[in-house]
């Protein structure tokens, strides 16, 4: 059985009432390749390390796309996990068993943040799964005596010397391992983890916590052959109890932080990963699993460490279970305007959310596409059930209800609803009492057996008695508006939801079609495959493979952020947002919008700025503040049954009239809107006749000029900095001097050995006169 609580298929808390997502452009530093050759590779809108040279090469294409084998136009990767060995007596699933000439990457699960902050599996030895385990006498687990160390990590570098191509990344954390770890002896530790190493006590940056992680990231995936770090934080989110109950009374008191925190720390592992990569000539990957739940992003203000990640890995699962009453499926594709959560929201009747129903992979992938290329995101599929007994109403439970009298000890919730239990839920974790808890969590092989009326033999290994029979009839359904199949059981009144060759085969065309990166999978160890010789299914690779036979000869994914063209210059004017309420209380979303002018060039009045934002939010964004903030186009409107018809919104605004803004200035508007949108993105500007991009879209293929001269405000005319401004009079200095433990936003000066400095962008820590050229503090020169 599953030690308690490793299942990383958790509930997301889901509560429609909180639905809706903030709102935050990062301050998007001007910085890009000033090496020609390999940034001709780099993925548009990917952030690259100042004054590195990163081999993107290595790993992309002259066009930014990954290259992952003749037959791989699109990702498949797979989560591995460690804890399932067979050492307990059910059902191992080692490397030996993934089917590795069908994924592009392999994501192994989980690694944890131990007391120090550091990177780690655990104490070294016999039973280490990761780094000690062996399986004598298993056809195809013996070791390679090439490695020092044994376990999952030995055989998972043997099978890749015989697919060379397959991509390994260590991923951090989990539902369980977020906030704590699990001790040697299987007893979980409550160190902090995430919340603690990137978030003081005080809501500030945790700097000297994230670069003792960063490094010995670096450390151990060097240490055991990984080509990146993925990671699991569940949830850097300012929504109150989100995330494990156990971690709440850390999480709870730096909800202020965690969002500054969360990107501090993927900016940091992006330049600790680049200088790595560019010292061992192979660039590293970084990735995440994010949230899909419009609830924890309305606290993630608009997710603004995107452009930190080589991709993301969207959790669009979990969208209904047992957390509370609503029955509905596990991972649909679209909305069919009938959830009956967004129902007793009130969602689809109201003209600010624009009838659109967000708990769905279409629209979880659209508030992504919103500021990175269909090609650096992909969904995510699960390869478990979640599932509900006693289901009230519904057609065959669908939109059905099932409440329960009690809640899982541990779980936090008052109210929940009435998971199945048993033979429904094999799969199962365990409360803090140590009891099932009920969630309909199962294998798809084994909701293959239920759904065929078979009793696996597997099932004394899981504790069932020697002869026990199934109760009632599991009748497969299907709803196609939804791409949702699930089993019916009319007389025990339970409903599981599941993934099968029919769904699948949907969201594989689905995602070439959109041009996606590919897919992710939780977890490989679920997929299934017929064994005629006992008559039942067993663990195997069907699904796997369905995605892989429709991706191979699939077109080329997309590249470009853009679906249009911009232009070939940039300028360097930064936007910002920022001011969000905390994620409670922040609903109408409300930010400021902060536009500073770092060229050197005044801007008049009635200078007009444009930008993109996500199709997932309706079109009726706008401000309060005299700028005529306004939707221009739209690419959708009305309601989203069936999916998305597009992927943006294009918006203008213009400086007030009256509103000039000379350089080096600054100027706020307070912005509106009200469903969750990622950062916009593909910003232009026009001035005195000409349009250029923001330096701060990071797009491939743009020169930053200073406006009006066609020149490069810089000495590298690939590398956008903040034009400087006119150097003081020699003399006293008069900005406050620069202290190690303050944070200072972008614009603010100070003073530093007799010189003045001004911030690029957001800084703590890094002293100034250290950072170099391109780094973030700009010499203003002596005073």
């Amino acid at each position: 059985m599953l030690s308690p609580a490793r299942n990383r298929a958790r509930p997301a808390l889901l509560t429609a009432a909180g639905a809706v997502a903030g709102l935050l452009l990062a301050g998007l530093p001007a910085t890009v390749s000033h090496a020609a050759d390999q940034d001709s590779c780099r993925p548009d809108g990917l952030y690259r390390t100042p004054g590195v040279d990163v081999p993107y090469c290595s790993v992309y294409d002259a066009d930014g796309r990954e290259k992952m084998g003749a037959d791989h136009q699109r990702r498949v990767i797979g989560y591995f996990t460690g804890w399932r060995t067979g050492k307990d007596g059910t059902p191992a699933y080692l490397a030996s068993d993934i089917p590795w000439d069908k994924v592009t990457h392999l994501n192994y699960a989980f690694a944890h943040i131990d007391g120090s902050n550091k990177l780690s599996v655990g104490t070294d030895g016999a039973n280490n799964a990761a780094t000690g385990m062996t399986w004598p006498g298993v056809a195809g687990a013996e070791m390679d005596p090439a490695y020092t160390y044994k376990g999952h990590f030995n055989l998972l570098n043997k099978f890749k010397k015989q697919h060379p191509n397959v991509k390994t990344l260590i991923s951090v954390g989990g539902w369980a391992e977020t906030g704590g770890y699990f001790a040697d002896d299987g007893s979980r530790v409550n160190s902090g983890g995430f919340y603690s190493m990137a978030t003081n006590a005080d809501g500030s940056v945790n700097q000297a916590g994230i670069d003792t992680f960063a490094a010995s990231a670096v450390d151990f995936i060097r240490k055991y052959g990984f080509n990146g770090v993925d990671i699991d934080y569940e949830y850097p989110t300012t929504m109150k109890d989100a995330g494990n109950p156990l971690d709440w009374s850390l999480s709870n008191a730096r909800r202020a932080g965690l969002v500054k925190g969360y990107a501090a720390l993927m900016k940091t592992l992006r330049e600790k990963l680049d200088r790595a990569g560019a010292a061992d000539g192979k660039h590293y990957l970084l990735s995440v699993a994010a949230p899909s739940s419009g609830y924890l992003l309305r606290g993630m203000e608009t997710f603004q460490v995107q452009k930190y990640l080589d991709y993301v890995n969207i959790m669009s699962y979990d969208l209904h279970g047992a957390w509370n009453e609503y029955v509905g499926p596990n991972a649909s594709l679209f909305d069919d305007g009938k959830d009956a959560e967004l129902a007793a929201a009130g969602v689809y009747g109201s003209q600010q959310y624009g009838g659109i129903g967000y708990l769905n992979t279409d629209w979880a992938y659209h508030y992504f596409r919103g500021s990175m290329p269909a090609g650096r995101i992909n969904i995510g599929l699960p390869y478990y059930t979640r599932g509900f007994k006693n289901v009230q109403g519904g057609t065959d439970g669908l939109w059905g209800k099932a409440a329960a009298t009690t809640c899982p000890a541990g779980s936090g919730l008052t109210k929940c609803g009435d998971g199945a239990v048993g033979i429904d839920n094999l799969w199962h974790d365990k409360d803090t009492n140590g009891q099932e808890s009920p969630a309909g969590s199962n294998p798809m092989w084994h909701a293959k057996n239920l759904e065929k009326g078979v009793a696996g033999d597997y099932l004394a290994k899981y504790g069932f008695p020697a002869g026990t029979k199934l109760t009632g009839t599991y009748a497969r359904k299907y709803d196609s508006t939804l791409v949702a199949p699930w089993l019916w059981n009319a007389e025990k009144k339970v409903f599981l939801s599941t993934e099968d060759e029919q769904s699948v085969a949907a969201k594989a065309d689905y995602v070439v079609d959109r041009g996606i990166g590919g897919t992710m999978v939780w977890e490989l160890a679920g997929d299934y495959a017929w064994n005629a010789a006992k008559g039942q299914y067993e663990p195997g690779s069907t699904l796997t493979s369905l995605m892989y036979d429709k991706f191979r000869s699939a077109a080329p994914y997309g590249a470009k952020v853009s679906n249009k063209a911009l232009p070939a210059k940039a300028v360097d004017i930064g936007v910002e947002f920022g001011d969000f309420k905390l994620g409670d209380s922040n609903y109408p979303i409300t930010p400021k919008v902060k536009i500073t002018n770092n060229t050197r060039t005044t801007l008049p009045g009635g200078t007009e700025f444009q930008f993109d934002y996500s199709t997932a939010a309706p079109g009726n964004a706008s401000d309060q503040s005299g700028f005529g903030t306004k939707v221009i186009s739209s690419d959708h409107t009305g309601s989203n049954v069936g999916g998305l018809k597009g992927d943006f919104h294009r918006v203008s605004l213009k400086l007030p009239s009256w509103q000039s803004l000379a350089p080096g200035a600054s100027v706020e508007l307070s912005f509106n809107y009200y469903l969750p949108v990622s950062t916009p993105w593909n910003w232009t500007v026009t001035i005195a006749g000409t349009t250029y991009q923001l330096a701060g879209n990071l797009a491939r293929g743009t020169t930053v000029v200073e406006p009006g001269t066609g020149t490069s405000p810089s000495p590298d005319p690939t590398n956008p900095t903040p034009t400087p401004t006119p150097t003081p009079t020699p003399g006293a200095c008069t900005a406050p001097a620069w202290s190690a433990t303050t944070e200072y936003g972008g614009g603010t000066q100070v003073s530093h050995k007799g010189h003045s400095w001004k911030a690029k962008w957001w800084t703590k820590g890094e002293e100034p006169g250290t950072t170099g050229e391109w780094g973030v503090w700009q010499d203003l020169g002596s005073c």
